[in-house]
């Protein structure tokens, strides 16, 4: 089953076309909105060089399911 999915908001305009290995091996600055100067300081405060790097990066993680968790309250 093939799955299609529109990244041209998330991502900047030269990665909008890039195979998905592509754009996780590539910095963070290629998802619209990270700047190479924010970039390089996540390279430097935790040592995130790529998309990859940032998605699986357990702090983001957990704090993704807070929020998510926070969703389901009630």
């Amino acid at each position: 089953m093939a799955v299609s999915v529109d990244l041209s908001k998330a991502l900047d305009k030269g990665f909008e076309d890039k195979s998905l290995k592509e754009i996780l091996d590539a910095s963070p600055s290629a998802l619209a909105g990270i700047t190479d100067e924010k970039a390089a300081a996540l390279k430097d405060l935790l040592g995130i060089k790529t998309i990859r790097e940032l998605g699986s990066n357990k702090y983001f993680a957990v704090a993704g399911v807070l929020v998510a968790l926070e969703g389901k309250q009630g």
